[in-house]
């Protein structure tokens, strides 16, 4: 089957859904920011990671399901989520070869396909963890046989909908039909089973792929476990049934990947209960427990308010500590995921705001510019003098000892274009900016045929050319950032007569013709933020934001008599932006004038009477924060304070 029938004969809808996907083969990036960013992951990141999966010593490791099919000898190795991160990689093979139809891409799956095959056994069951060790099935939630599943029925569904064929979706409905058996009667000695939820994602994306409603079934069991018995606790969602929680608890990977497979369940089954309950969890999140990065899950170990012991966890309300924020990558990139899921719900651009938040930074802060070493957390400080906490580490690596987030990464930012337009019956909505061009049906099945050129987000110009439109008025909506005030909207030279608020979808409607060409002029002057006053961590500290993009301070942009934390920023500090293409691979900078403290000498004391400080002026100079850590160890801050 051609992949393109193969995405027309999905039987689902979204119907509780504002805003439909656009099918993958309708729209592609054309260059620009997140163009580069895929040609990376075609030509750098999809073969690096194959090294790296290949790596005896790194933690996760594709041999492990050649030895499980017979195929070799050994033993497993790698973290018993190890599987997960194989398929993540996988996934993200499939996004790069449905964008570019890569014959080599496709050889190389079906390769890999072969051999999870063979290593599925007869009633469906796969999980090399256990298969190759001494390890009993079902018996512990920390062993991540659901975590793993999940995240093959993921990439199943992804590499049918890009292919048409059907040997690894055939791996998936085996597996979800073994699942269906086990955990559809809810037995009591599994009613907390399953530590990081990707399970109910995965079960969603097969039973859109299939339409088989057992596979939606399957979801709402695996979302009705959670907090089904006594005996829970916050560290996994367990403690507290998800339609009645009111704030985000406990490790954020679990809690975003549950949150975003929720949202997935609404978008079929429209239960009010569920939507309710992911709207108060999301204020919760946004209003006390988001980084200005995006990122989420600030605490290496700590208690829940009910006094669990959590782990990579949210913290208490405004508890956002920078130096040691964990901010682990793949809660960073749940929270993007879960935040577009309810984007597409809505229609609401607050959720498309936190979803750029972390694309453009705790994202990408993850990644080396070259696409070669990665972070596991995204710190928004680093000092020298400091020790590393569980982790952490002083530059990113290429195999580590929890493999999670580079194939995360990867699966991201290789199907990116996908998140960058919707659909709904009137028209098509524009959420991420970039050189792209979009080439789709409509509902009813007119045509529309775009391009969008732009430099963003170094550049606040966007431009959108029409080259096919139904004869008939269509809206074209384009969001209109909340940090946009003063943002504008021409049409063919034009000012537009509707409403531009940030926050919002600016709506142009008309009658489109050949040639009409739409403008955006955001407006990318340097804003200076400062947080709530109950985040202790930040008080009398700024930080700079320039469109979606955060900005750090790094050491090595100073003088080598000045120390990062001796940097003092003026109320007033007028700062200018200019791009360097050199520097970076890259990047806009921001240079003004700020003050520079003359360093005492150091006092052993922990309290001490204040002194006089002795100012003098220094040329500054901030980064993106995306950016840091690229030219060696270094001493790194987001907030800085304010003279």
């Amino acid at each position: 089957m051609h992949a393109a029938a193969a995405e027309k004969m999905n039987p689902t809808t979204r119907p509780h859904c504002k805003l439909r996907p656009v099918p993958h083969t309708d729209v592609r990036w054309t260059g620009g920011f997140w163009g580069e960013r895929f040609e990376i992951c075609r030509h750098t990141m999809i073969a690096g990671m194959q090294r790296a999966l290949a790596e005896p010593d790194n933690a996760a490791l594709l041999a492990n399901f050649a030895v499980a099919a017979g195929f070799q000898p050994g033993r497993h190795r790698g973290t018993k989520w190890s599987d997960g991160d194989c398929y993540k990689w996988l996934e993200a093979v499939a996004h790069v070869y449905g964008a570019t139809g890569d014959a080599a891409l496709d050889e190389l799956m079906d390769a890999q396909i072969a051999v999870i095959g063979k290593a599925q056994a007869d009633d469906g069951y796969i999980s090399t963890q256990v298969q190759l060790t001494e390890r009993t099935r079902w018996d512990s939630l920390h062993t991540h046989e659901l975590y793993n599943m999940g995240h093959l029925m993921t990439a199943a569904a992804v590499h049918h909908r890009v292919t048409g064929k059907m040997a690894f979706l055939q791996i998936a409905v085996k597996l979800a039909d073994h699942l269906h058996d086990v955990f559809a009667p809810r037995p009591v000695a599994l009613a907390h089973f399953g530590f990081n939820p990707s399970n109910i994602m995965g079960a969603v994306d097969l039973y859109r792929a299939t339409g088989n409603a057992r596979y939606l079934d399957l979801a709402r069991t695996f979302v009705d476990m959670r907090g089904s018995a006594p005996g829970g606790t916050d560290l996994n969602q367990t403690r507290t049934p998800l339609r009645e929680e009111r704030e985000a608890v406990g490790h954020a990977v679990t809690a975003t990947y549950l949150y975003a497979g929720a949202a997935d369940l609404y978008a079929e089954t429209g239960e009010p209960a569920l939507l309710e309950a992911l709207e108060r969890i999301w204020r919760n999140v946004v209003e006390r427990k988001l980084y200005l990065t995006g990122a989420v899950g600030a605490l290496h170990h700590g208690v829940s308010a009910h006094r669990d012991s959590v782990h990579e966890a949210f913290g208490l309300d405004y508890q956002l500590p920078n130096r040691t924020g964990y901010n682990e990558t793949c809660a960073n990139i749940g929270n993007a995921m879960w935040n577009q899921r309810m984007l597409g719900i809505t229609g609401d651009a607050a959720y498309a705001d936190v979803m750029e938040r972390v694309l453009y930074n705790s994202a990408l802060s993850a990644m080396s510019l070259d696409g070669t070493r990665f972070f596991y957390t995204n710190p928004l400080a680093r000092s020298q003098r400091m020790p590393l906490l569980s982790q952490d580490s002083t530059e990113r690596w290429f195999t580590f000892r929890c493999y999670c987030c580079p194939p995360q990464v990867l699966r991201t930012l290789a199907g990116l274009h996908n998140w960058a337009y919707s659909v709904s019956a009137d028209g098509v909505w524009i959420h991420l900016y970039g050189s792209s061009r979009l080439a789709t049906e409509l509902d009813g099945g007119a045509r529309i045929a775009l391009t969008q050129t732009s430099g963003y987000p170094w550049h606040g110009a966007v431009k959108v050319t029409v080259h096919q439109a139904p004869p008939a008025e269509l809206a074209l909506r384009l969001r209109i950032p909340g940090w946009a005030d003063g943002a504008a909207v021409r049409v063919n030279g034009r000012a537009a007569a509707v409403s531009v608020r940030p926050g919002r979808y600016a709506v142009v409607r008309r009658t489109w013709s050949e040639g009409d060409v739409l403008e955006l002029a955001l407006p990318m002057t340097p804003r200076l933020v400062t947080a709530h006053p109950f985040v202790e961590e930040t008080r009398g500290q700024t930080a700079v934001v320039r469109g979606p993009v955060v900005y750090c301070l790094e050491s090595a942009d100073l003088p080598h008599d000045v120390s990062l934390w001796d940097v003092r920023i003026p109320r007033d500090i007028a700062l200018t932006a200019r791009y360097d293409e050199e520097l970076l691979g890259g990047v806009t900078l921001l240079e003004g004038a700020a003050l520079c403290v003359d360093s005492q000498p150091p006092d052993p004391a922990l309290y001490r009477e204040p002194v006089s400080e002795k100012r003098r002026p220094i040329d500054l100079r901030l980064i993106p924060y995306f950016a840091w850590c690229n030219r060696g160890p270094g001493e790194m801050s987001v907030w800085l304070p304010r003279a």
